[in-house]
């Protein structure tokens, strides 16, 4: 695929291009914030003094280019993933230079971040997991990349950045098992190694579909436990078994998506990200337009759907009603306060017998679901 504008070379100049190009698109869709990787903004030289330099060159230009078009920086990463040093992973690669040179890129998208007045800092480590557990020691690995992650949260007290941090969990590709796998998983290691008051979690739905779990899941979760940070809004085609970065077209998966933000109070210093690409076959400039803008439009109706849904009551009042023994009945009280004791649990079943049983009525919540869309 090839752009009027894009000379397909290495070069600064056609990185100016890109930017120029770029900002022209937000400009015309009306968004207020972007996000970049910082290869793909800026072309990894021959040294790391020298992708250094490149990367001030063009983020100096970015920052006139969002005080022109007065548009923010959402965002900023490090592509840990791309360059064949990498292949053994980043922060949890075997060999302590690789390591090294990793935490370095990092700590200059740190500092561009920082510069551009970036509202949050993403590590999506592609590379960070296995192909074979024979060769691989998992508790160094994982040891290791907490270990940087420590790093970066001194150093960016250390320059004044109070940038939110957020991990983007994804399950597999290109290994074959990653250590983010999903939000469960990510929370559990930021707990373990005592990094959950740094980092939240920016959830992409592609991703989720990939860990086995619904479009929503990870949302849902990660706003549970208290770390929805931020959401790249793509979707996947669940034929296929690899990360698709589609637009997300779908009016019921963006409702359950804003219902989510609408129940915790919005994104905080987070956004919609549309971390997508046009599919190979859509050739036409054009494309990149209607590609953003029926994703623009999907999320807006999800977001008026889900705000009725939540004005008119009826879906959570019968999913409290279905919990409501927690709320009603004494063993029910004591047992959400954490009060009660196996041996109460046991005189309690002796006493009463059999539960009744309910049933959980899941048509009916799907046809009042449907009713809103």
């Amino acid at each position: 695929m090839t752009r009027s504008w894009d000379d397909e070379s290495n070069s600064i100049e056609n990185a100016l291009k890109r930017a120029d190009a770029a900002f022209e698109l937000f400009s015309k869709l009306g968004v207020e914030y972007y996000t970049f990787h910082d290869r793909d903004v800026a072309p990894e030289g021959s040294s790391l003094a020298e992708s250094n330099a490149n990367l001030d060159t063009v983020s100096d230009y970015l920052l006139k280019l969002q005080e022109k078009y007065g548009i923010k920086l959402l965002w900023a990463t490090q592509n840990l993933f791309s360059n064949p040093r990498y292949m053994n992973g980043a922060f949890t690669n075997p060999d302590a230079h690789v390591v090294a040179y990793a935490a370095a890129q990092t700590k200059k998208v740190v500092e561009v971040n920082h510069k551009l007045k970036g509202e949050n800092l993403v590590f999506w480590g592609g590379r960070e997991g296995y192909q074979s557990l024979l060769n691989t020691d998992v508790k160094r690995e994982t040891d290791n990349m907490a270990a940087v992650f420590r790093m970066v949260v001194d150093y960016q007290a250390k320059i004044g950045n109070s940038a939110q941090l957020l991990v983007e969990p994804k399950p597999r590709e290109p290994t074959k098992h990653q250590y983010d796998f999903d939000a469960q998983t990510t929370y559990a290691f930021l707990q373990h190694h005592n990094l959950q008051d740094h980092f939240k979690l920016n959830i992409e739905p592609n991703h989720t579909t990939l860990a086995g779990h619904a479009f929503e899941h990870d949302i849902l979760f990660a706003s549970k436990l208290g770390i929805l940070g931020s959401i790249d809004s793509n979707t996947g085609d669940p034929l296929l078994g690899w990360d698709t970065d589609q637009f997300p077209m779908d009016f019921r998966e963006a409702t359950m998506v804003m219902a989510t933000v609408i129940e915790q109070g919005g994104l905080g210093t987070g956004g919609l990200n549309f971390d997508c690409k046009v599919r190979r076959e859509s050739t036409n400039d054009e494309d990149l337009f209607i590609g953003h803008i029926g994703a623009m439009d999907t999320f807006a109706k999800g977001l008026r759907i889900a705000a009725k849904m939540k004005e008119d009551g009826r879906l959570k009042e019968m999913v409290d009603s279905r919990y409501s023994s927690f709320v009603e009945s004494d063993i029910g009280k004591q047992l959400s306060a954490g009060t009660l004791c196996l041996e109460d649990c046991e005189k309690f079943a002796l006493e009463n017998g059999e539960p009744e049983q309910k049933s959980g009525r899941q048509e009916l919540y799907e046809v009042v679901f449907n009713q809103y869309l």
